[in-house]
């Protein structure tokens, strides 16, 4: 497992940070303050979503009233990413779960509820929160607790993460289950069914025998049962068939009186109807002489159009449009008009003004007599053709009015004919249909009648045919047969009255003798279940020291290893040994034995480091199959010294060690970052955190 990155948004100091990890020895270097740890804390919101205390404050930065956490991270080759919020609401910091998203890959797999989320993510990492919290994250001032505690305590919390409590718990719960069926084996030895099941099983006997006889007993009556039965329901059936036939000839006579009731009515429809279809026929032949009278007024409004030298067939919409184009012509000829009878004003001025002055009105120069004869003639005639064009124009639009009077009088004419045909149409549209279907009434009707006159000629044979003496005869038959079954029904309910009686009894004893069967084969269980209860609980008790000694084994050889690693690069200088306390003892030269307590605190730093790893390592690989795949380390190097060289040995065993896929550190000293191989450091400017990177 290796984290990609981790992106901050208002977490403490940090406002808006990106964090990206590589593999191996990752190290987050600065000074006290500059928001170090809050990337840690940061990614233990990420993976479980819950506080390390009561509430969210050590996370969310103080003026901030929202803040986000995003981490990614691979996993078997996989990407994944899940992001959490918190928001501020009313002085209370908690989590917004609109904005809790896991992605594999880009696809979200899980949001919204932190179950899912969680459960999820657990299959992904393969550890929780506890193990998380207590192994994979060694934060600051917390690296020896598990060393500071007492042995019993040690071995209590140890034992829990290892899942070893629950065999102690086992044990503890098998005593009051073996109690418990101790008892429950008192009381069945002690029950009268066990005590007595040779008596019950007697009783059973004797009621078998019992319902063996009568069981015959009743086969017997059985038969004569069957037999009486036979002949009652042949009896029976006959007469059912004469009542039924006596009841279906008086429904026959009830029918016919209603089929004549119907047959006569039906006649009488049937006149109404072909009086109506008469009507319907008188009904259209006045519309179709009205829709003629329309057409032809249609005929004659078509021979104006003719007369006026447009084609008939013209539709009342082109019959418009060549009004607008006279309506053009009319307006164009009266403009034509106005401006000849200004042009025939402007010259008779001019002859007008000639004739008393030899000037040019224009250029105001002397006239000689012949030009001035001819200009006035050239206006003359100037004056004449503008009239005759005036004439003309005149005559033009007083034509084209005259058609554009007939056309819109064809127009109203057509419109007002149109709707009045319309209405002819729609009127002879329904009439027809009426007629129609008041024929198709009239056809159905009359086969009615006909299926009627039918009906009621088969109806008046069948009613002919029944004949009463037959019922009569039956009767007495029926009679005779019920009064015989009658009396052997009787006999065969008293005799399975009694074998009821009997069953009722032999079912009470076999039900009491199952009892007492299921309490025999009871006791014998218990009885088993007792000595092998005990016996699985003996293993409990016995198997739990066995698997703490191969754990404690394990454990001392992985501290040891890591402690090798830590202590020193020319040799060991001590030796570790764990108890079954999970206590580790110092063995110094010459086989001295050293109390943790009594060791220097770089020396117990050390120890607590490798302890640490090695519970680490064995949990993960009882839990999961597999080593160690993060370690988060807050300030390591507490109660290390510099001079000897303690600092340098952890930074360099660290980055050495191979058992952890990715290893994250917080320091404050520049020499344990020399040795990471990823450098990130941290300053605090104004306030808030800002991160480069180093190497």
């Amino acid at each position: 497992m290796k984290i990609e990155c981790i992106e901050l948004e208002n977490i403490r100091s940090h406002i808006k940070t990106c964090i990206n990890f590589g593999e191996g020895f990752n190290c987050l270097i600065g000074g006290l303050g500059t928001g170090k740890s809050s990337i840690l804390y940061a990614i233990d919101f990420a993976f479980f979503g819950e506080p390390i205390s009561r509430s969210y404050d050590y996370l969310l930065r103080e003026e901030a009233e929202y803040g986000k956490v995003t981490l990614k991270f691979f996993k078997n080759g996989k990407e994944y990413v899940i992001q959490r919020a918190l928001k501020r609401q009313n002085e209370r910091i908690s989590q917004n779960m609109e904005q809790l998203t896991l992605k594999e890959e880009g696809n979200v797999i899980a949001e919204m509820k932190s179950e899912a989320v969680a459960e999820q993510l657990f299959s992904i990492i393969g550890f929780d929160k506890e193990i998380f919290r207590e192994i994979l994250w060694m934060r600051q001032e917390h690296l020896k607790d598990v060393l500071n505690m007492s042995p019993i305590e040690r071995q209590k919390k140890l034992d829990q993460l290892f899942n070893l409590s629950d065999y102690e718990i086992a044990w503890i719960n098998f005593r009051p289950v073996i109690t418990g069926l101790e008892k429950e084996l008192t009381i069945l030895q002690r029950d009268a069914d066990v005590t007595g099941f040779e008596e019950i099983m007697s009783r059973h006997q004797e009621a078998l025998k019992e319902l063996e006889i009568k069981e015959k007993e009743a086969e017997e009556t059985k038969k004569m049962l069957f037999e009486a039965e036979e002949r009652y329901n042949r009896a029976s059936e006959r007469l059912k068939t004469l009542e039924t036939i006596r009841r279906t000839n008086e429904q026959l006579r009830r029918e016919e009186s209603i089929l004549q009731s119907k047959y006569t009515g039906i006649q009488q429809s049937n006149l109404r109807l072909a009086e109506e279809i008469q009507k319907r026929k008188e009904r259209l032949e006045d519309l179709e002489k009205r829709l003629e009278v329309q057409n032809s007024q249609i005929r004659s409004c078509q021979d104006k159009l003719r007369d006026v030298g447009l084609p008939p067939e013209l539709s009342i919409e082109k019959l418009l449009d060549f009004i607008k184009t006279l309506q053009v012509e009319i307006q164009g000829n009266l403009g034509k008009e106005e401006s000849l009878k200004s042009d025939i004003s402007k010259a008779t001025a001019r002859i007008s003004n000639l004739i008393k002055e030899n000037t040019c009105p224009l250029c105001l120069q002397i006239l000689e007599p012949s030009y001035k004869e001819r200009l006035i003639q050239r206006l003359y005639d100037e004056i004449s053709e503008n009239k005759q064009q005036l004439t003309n124009i005149e005559k033009m639009t007083e034509k084209h009015e005259n058609v554009r009077s007939v056309i819109e009088t064809v127009i109203q004419n057509f419109q007002n004919i149109q709707a009045r045909v319309e209405e002819i149409t729609r009127q002879m549209g329904e009439e027809k249909k009426i007629l129609e279907d008041t024929k198709r009434r009239l056809e159905q009707s009359q086969k009615d009648e006909k299926m009627f006159e039918d009906e009621l000629v088969s109806l008046r044979s069948k009613i002919r045919e029944f004949d009463i003496t037959d019922l009569e005869n039956a009767q007495k038959e029926f009679n005779v047969a019920y009064e015989e079954y009658s009396s052997l029904k009787h006999k065969s309910q008293n005799i399975e009255l009694s074998r009821s009686e009997i069953i009722r009894r032999l079912q009470t004893v076999e039900e009491r003798l199952k009892i007492a069967q299921q309490k025999k084969a009871r006791l014998e269980k218990v009885d088993k279940m007792i000595t092998h209860a005990q016996e699985i609980r003996q293993a409990y008790r016995s198997i739990q020291p066995r698997i703490r000694t191969e754990f404690v084994r394990y454990l001392e050889r992985i501290v040891q290893q890591v402690l090798n690693e830590l202590s020193s690069v020319e040799g060991l200088t001590f030796s570790v040994k764990i108890d079954e306390n999970y206590t580790p003892i110092i063995e110094v030269e010459k086989g001295y034995e050293r109390s943790i307590f009594n060791l220097s605190g770089g020396e117990r730093t050390l120890l607590a480091f490798a302890y640490r790893i090695g519970l680490g390592q064995l949990i993960m690989q009882w839990k999961v199959g597999h080593g160690l795949p993060l370690l988060l380390l807050d300030e390591p190097t507490e109660s290390l010294g510099r001079e000897d060289g303690s600092i340098d040995r952890l930074a360099e065993s660290l980055s050495r060690l191979k058992t952890v896929e990715q290893i994250i550190a917080v320091s404050h000293n520049e020499n344990f970052a020399d040795k990471a191989d990823h450098v990130i450091r941290l300053e605090k400017l104004e306030n808030r955190s800002v991160t480069s990177i180093e190497r």
